[in-house]
């Protein structure tokens, strides 16, 4: 091992605190040669978490601005701040206000790491990988140091969690743990604490660092002087609206959607009753959800929540649930609310205070008791809604956090979901020919005192659904529709019933007409009654303080609602794609930097009107430079290009999702410096059928003398590309583009076409040379996609290649974490010094 560093390295540490006024430790460079972290939790100027390693007797430091995340593909910014003492590592409490750091200091995670490799060269190079051993946070992870930017004086690394056992997309970290590892206090509690400002919570010899610590003991019936005690009477659950999008801002939590039946439980000692929303005792349905609130013995209490079963992959389902209760399996209770607590009415309260004594009231459950509390994540709706929805889940339910518990439907409780999913009633059904029960059913809701038809639902059912319900419809039947209106192709076939039963339908969407698009059955709701059910359309969320975020400045360009959602699947903000454009800005700049360029423009997001722009209309920031370009017809015109990061910002602020160049750049307009085949598979064709092609075209152009490298697309296919030395021009370029792509198609007809039709292209791979031409554009390396799930093109090895399983593998996140963990794909492509040559123009048939 190396020798400890001098003692100067507190010296920064030490000038910038006046230990006259905090009482934070002085401290000294440690003569031990321990491997100890620690993670701090601080309220200072903005809320942020400290990250902190020992190594050569000082505390290496990080301020993590999101805090750390279980999810490999969160890549958190951690700016690395001056080395604290060892002493700092037991420090939790509150540093006077107008102090370097003042503010409330939480001891959130202890433990020991373990470096991988030399730490020391570790940091010098800004590659740290280690393993963590704490209370919170284990296994792999990473410190990876971003390029500097000019004039940039600070440290910024990425902490990233390694994809291990310990790792979780969904990543409930941060909500699950809210309290101190050292003393369970929140930081409102450490903020109002006792007057020492901190204190050592090390622990001495002889104690044992495993031991349990005191959990907040749970209410009773004389857990407040006077209260009243007994069963709560129930009373209507507050409901919360439809929503498209979910409110952002720190005024709002944000709740994982359950899929279950919702439930009011209300205990006193051993006796519980459980009820639905409309007041139904469902006591002896969910008897061990009653069971084991009994066994709890909690004192007058009225806890609001989620009766739910887990599926096979860990998500709660409704129809997991119906097959539950029909067959003794284990259900669940999620409890996200407390409006009774030993007898007093809390319901005015704040919401996060509510939530703080129902997570203190379940403190500490025995593990086989199947009740829950519900965790939240405060602010950042978007990006919760799109971990939430890529992880397969329902959707979100998002709540004021200073509001209180009202018993109605209201905005200030709204719901966002992945699919569309809503309650429908049963008015008729028909018959099969190839099945035992029935074909579909007929459904609608109502409107105006009238049941107004909605389509079809023919999936979803397994042989116990087409039963049962065969059953009842026996003895709902009827003679007439239900339905206001009914098309005259369904009216044929139908049979009708009592509009009664209410049945749950997921679906895509709804055609112009109001009729279900792709619907499927999910279970009958017997607790809402058929008469209350109304079709749910999303209202617009509420505007946050500021819209979308304050204005702010990236690379010298103004940006404008940095915190407006371009990807909704992902919750992918434009913040988060300038974040992106920044880490991979160099290494794109290269592929793209100076060359003619097309948009693809969509100011309103992915999910909204997106068009193609070739030319300036005005508008755009001077960082996107301009360029006069004859065309071929004669015109000139004023064509796009960028030189530096501030060109791709500059793209993003005007709503730039996809950035496509030319095959040349601006100062040889009229010869091109690379070839690029595009392999688009039929609609009928896997990626494997596009991978294997994409090889087969490496080893033929390998063997005329052209090196290659393959792009991912970002869609379905692959892109192979030969860089150029400028020497032939675009007609000699694209005629030999298409030589290749036409032998390809006469030696294997069967697998591959070089014209474009449609019909000419079914089951076969077309090799598109067309991008070769004078004014033809392909998409840029490390460009994103304006497509579903937020893809990017990315550049890879021939080897990587191999094991990709999709054109579209990579997304903003995972890109990136490939380029901070191999470098540049592609590190000889400039120094490729190859051209159409007459030998090789030979070899392809054309000299």
């Amino acid at each position: 091992m190396a020798e400890a560093r001098p003692p100067d390295s507190l010296k920064e540490y030490k000038r910038k605190r006046d230990f006259s006024r905090t009482a934070e430790p002085e401290g000294r460079v440690a003569t031990g040669r321990g491997f100890s972290f620690v993670v701090q939790k601080h309220a200072a100027r903005r809320l942020h978490y400290d990250f902190r390693l020992e190594l050569d007797g000082v505390l290496k430091s990080w301020a993590v601005t999101k805090g750390p995340s279980l999810d490999p593909g969160e890549k958190r910014l951690a700016v690395r701040t001056e080395d604290h003492p060892l002493d700092y590592g037991g420090f939790e409490g509150t540093i006077p206000k107008g102090e370097y750091g003042g503010g409330t200091v939480m001891l959130w995670d202890r433990g020991t790491w373990e470096p991988l490799h030399d730490p020391r060269e570790g940091l010098a190079e800004g590659k740290l990988h280690f393993v963590l051993h704490g209370e919170r946070l284990k296994g792999g992870w990473a410190l990876v140091r971003l390029r500097p930017r000019s004039g940039e004086k600070r440290e910024n690394w990425l902490l990233i969690k390694e994809r291990d056992e310990t790792a979780d997309e969904v990543d409930p970290l941060l909500a699950q743990n809210v309290t101190s590892v050292a003393t369970g206090r929140s930081m409102e509690e450490i903020a109002t604490g006792n007057s020492a400002v901190w204190r050592s919570n090390r622990p001495k010899d002889g104690d044992d660092p495993d031991a349990p610590r005191p959990k907040p003991r749970r209410a009773t019936k004389s857990a407040k002087a006077g209260a009243a005690s007994g069963l709560p009477d129930f009373r209507p659950p507050q409901l919360a609206t439809l929503v498209a999008v979910p409110p952002d801002g720190r005024d709002w939590v944000h709740e994982l959607k359950y899929d279950g039946y919702r439930v009011l439980v209300a205990a006193d000692g051993t006796e519980v009753r459980c009820y639905t929303r409309n007041g139904l005792d469902w006591t002896a349905r969910f008897r061990p959800v009653a069971d084991a609130f009994a066994r709890l013995g909690l004192g007058g209490a009225l806890i609001d929540g989620e009766v739910a079963a887990f599926a096979p992959d860990g998500r709660t389902d409704f129809s997991t649930l119906q097959a539950a209760l029909k067959e003794g399996r284990p259900i669940a209770f999620f409890a996200f609310d407390l409006l009774v607590e030993a007898g007093e009415d809390i319901a005015a309260l704040p919401l996060t205070e509510r939530k703080e004594r129902l997570r203190a009231l379940l403190a500490g459950l025995p593990a086989d008791v199947p009740i829950h509390y519900s965790e939240h994540i405060r602010g950042e709706g978007q990006a919760v809604l799109g971990r939430i929805c890529a992880a397969g889940h329902e959707g979100i339910v998002s709540k004021r956090a200073d509001a209180p518990y009202r018993g109605e439907r209201t905005r200030s409780w709204l719901k966002t979901k992945c699919t569309r999913r809503q309650e429908f009633v049963i008015g008729g059904w028909t018959p099969s020919d190839k099945r035992r029960g029935f074909r579909s059913l007929l459904v609608g809701t109502w409107k105006d005192g009238r049941l107004v038809y909605a389509g079809r639902v023919g999936t979803g059912f397994d042989g116990d659904d087409l039963e049962m319900l065969a059953a009842r419809f026996e003895r709902l039947g009827r003679k007439d529709p239900p339905f206001a209106e009914v098309p005259r192709e369904v009216r044929r076939k139908a049979r009708w019933v009592e509009p009664e039963l209410v049945a749950e339908i997921a679906f895509t969407e709804f055609t112009s007409d109001g009729i279900l698009r792709h619907p499927s059955f999910q279970g009958l709701r017997e607790d809402k009654p058929a008469r209350e059910v109304r079709l749910e359309t999303p209202a617009d969320a509420p505007a946050r303080p500021g819209g979308e975020g304050e204005d702010t400045e990236r690379a010298g360009i103004r940006i404008t609602s940095p915190n407006k959602v371009l990807f909704p699947g992902q919750g992918v903000t434009k913040a988060d794609l300038l974040d992106y454009y920044e880490a991979v800005g160099e290494a794109m700049l290269r592929y793209v930097g100076g060359r003619p360029l097309s948009l693809v423009r969509c100011p309103q997001g992915r999910g909204r009107k997106c068009f193609f722009q070739k030319h300036d209309t005005g508008g755009f920031p001077d960082a996107m430079r301009r360029v006069m370009i004859t065309e071929n017809s004669g015109e000139t015109e004023q064509y796009f290009y960028v030189d530096d990061l501030a060109g791709l910002v500059a793209g993003v602020q005007m709503g730039v999702l996809e950035f496509h160049l030319w095959g040349s750049r601006i100062d040889a307009i009229e010869k091109p410096e690379r070839l690029v085949f595009d392999l688009d598979p039929d609609e009928g064709l896997g990626f494997a059928d596009v991978r294997r092609a994409a090889f087969d075209l490496r080893d033929r152009l390998d063997a005329i003398g052209l090196a290659t490298y393959p792009m991912l697309t970002g869609g379905k296919g692959v892109h192979v590309i030969a860089p150029l030395v400028r020497r032939a021009g675009w007609v000699e370029t694209k005629a030999f583009c298409k030589r290749i792509a036409e032998a390809m198609a006469e030696e294997e007809p069967g697998r591959f076409v070089a014209i474009m039709s449609k019909a000419r292209r079914k089951g076969r791979i077309f090799v598109d040379y067309l991008r070769n031409e004078r004014g033809s554009t392909a998409i840029g390396p490390y460009s994103t996609r304006a497509r579903e799930g937020a893809p990017v093109a990315a550049p890879v090895t021939w080897d990587e290649l191999a094991g990709i399983e999709r054109g579209s593998a990579f997304d903003i996140r995972s890109l990136l974490a490939l380029l901070l963990e191999r470098g540049d794909p592609w590190p000889d492509y400039f120094k490729q010094k190859q051209s159409l040559t007459k030998t090789v123009l030979r070899a392809a048939g054309l000299a």
